[in-house]
């Protein structure tokens, strides 16, 4: 039976950086689609992937004899197995400048991979990023317009029950879900980190006690959506505040979480200046913290934290999946005054709230109206994110939208 293939927003993206620049360079989490992306938008170039020991002893053992026999132009997957190449992939490009489109390479890692990137290939090399599929992809709207990019807050698309939505957090985005929808989530999320500690983690810091980190990694799922205090972590797990530095930066470079940090502008009041993390992936959230049927979810205390990195996450990719830097921040001053989101958009700030609720009223939107005094840059209107089918207004300038909206 053939699998099911899911658009990508970011194939427009692939397709003009494969135009305009010698060499493109994507990276992601492991599983996120890399590779049948490529393969899928680029089938007619070569192929070669760098993981298989045997490839990569050749690449190593001759880098100009092994893009000889690889001529662009031509996917190189997995480049992180080899970064020593990079410098004469950088050769073959300036024999030919003027060419576009000659290698595209794909990797996770990113913290090597774009430090060896950045020596490299400066100037010659567009760099995207691939996530586990976003809520438009699923919904096979992969080009759907955010809400404040379009005339009209409304988007086409089937309602949906709060359950609809619990059932979707705790399956998460991986395209291997996605297409096996019988697949046993907790069965794969579990191989999933298992492999993820033995490679990546390894590779980029040398963790020795994994299981010390499965441990960093369950709490800081615990944490998620909340203002993040790693010398608490640390002290918590009796781990030095170097090693969760260290630990948080490995996740960070892996595209496993975001780490949000707060909004600064001169509005007169102090603002606190802890991060926020949220993981990537709503499903990997939902393993971590040990939640597995979709009710306990929804009535339990990190309801508000999925729903929240939901929101969060899905705007990210939206701009991620486009080839676009997301530029997003949140609002906590020293006296209580929140905002979960805010998006910096070239029409002004636009503050989004989200709420594990599908009954949104008034008191809900007081949040971004008392922000609206604070930070004047803040744009009209200002969104409530919730999990129910009503679009209204809920104060001046502030409109409820339903999550499948987003």
């Amino acid at each position: 039976m053939a699998e099911t293939y899911v658009p990508r927003t970011l194939t427009r993206a692939l397709a003009n950086a494969r135009r305009s620049f010698p060499a493109v360079v994507l990276t992601g989490p492991r599983q996120s689609g890399k590779t049948t992306l490529l393969r899928r938008q680029f089938g007619g170039m070569r192929y070669v992937s760098l993981e298989a020991p045997d490839v990569r002893a050749a690449a190593l053992a001759d880098p100009r004899g092994f893009l000889g026999q690889w001529a662009p132009p031509v996917i190189l997957d997995e480049i992180q197995y080899a970064p020593e190449l990079l410098p004469y992939i950088k050769e073959e490009i300036d024999e030919r400048r003027s060419r576009a489109g000659q290698y595209l390479l794909s990797g996770s890692q990113n913290l090597l991979l774009m430090q060896s990137v950045s020596e490299s290939l400066a100037g010659r090399a567009a760099v995207l990023r691939l996530l586990p599929l976003s809520r438009r992809e699923m919904d096979a709207q992969p080009d759907a317009l955010l809400p404040w990019e379009r005339r009209s807050s409304r988007r086409d698309g089937t309602p949906r029950s709060p359950g609809a939505f619990w059932r979707s957090a705790l399956r998460g985005g991986y395209p291997e879900i996605a297409a096996h929808p019988r697949r046993d989530v907790g069965l794969w999320l579990a191989s999933y980190v298992q492999t993820y500690l033995e490679r990546d983690v390894r590779a980029l810091r040398q963790v020795g006690d994994l299981g010390q980190f499965q441990v960093f990694l369950r709490a800081l799922a615990a944490r998620s959506a909340q203002l993040l205090n790693l010398a608490d972590l640390g002290r918590d797990l009796g781990l030095a505040l170097n090693t969760v530095k260290a630990w948080l930066s490995v996740l960070e470079a892996s595209h496993q979480v975001i780490i949000l940090r707060p909004y600064f502008a001169n509005i007169g009041k102090r603002l606190v200046k802890t991060p926020k993390v949220y993981f990537t992936d709503t499903g990997m959230l939902c393993y971590l913290t040990g939640l597995k049927d979709p009710e306990h979810a929804a009535s339990g205390p990190l309801a508000g934290a999925i729903v929240e990195t939901a929101v969060v996450v899905e705007v990210a990719k939206a701009y991620w999946h486009r080839g676009q830097e997301p530029r997003l921040w949140f609002l906590r001053t020293a006296t209580g005054e929140e905002v979960d989101l805010f998006v910096e958009t070239v029409g002004g700030i636009v503050a989004v709230e989200a709420k594990a609720t599908a009954t949104p009223t008034p008191s809900i939107a007081q949040g971004i109206v008392r922000a609206r005094g604070l930070v004047s840059a803040i744009a009209s209107p200002g969104y409530v994110v919730h999990l129910g089918d009503a679009e209204l207004p809920l104060a001046p300038g502030v409109l409820a939208l339903p999550l499948r909206m987003l």
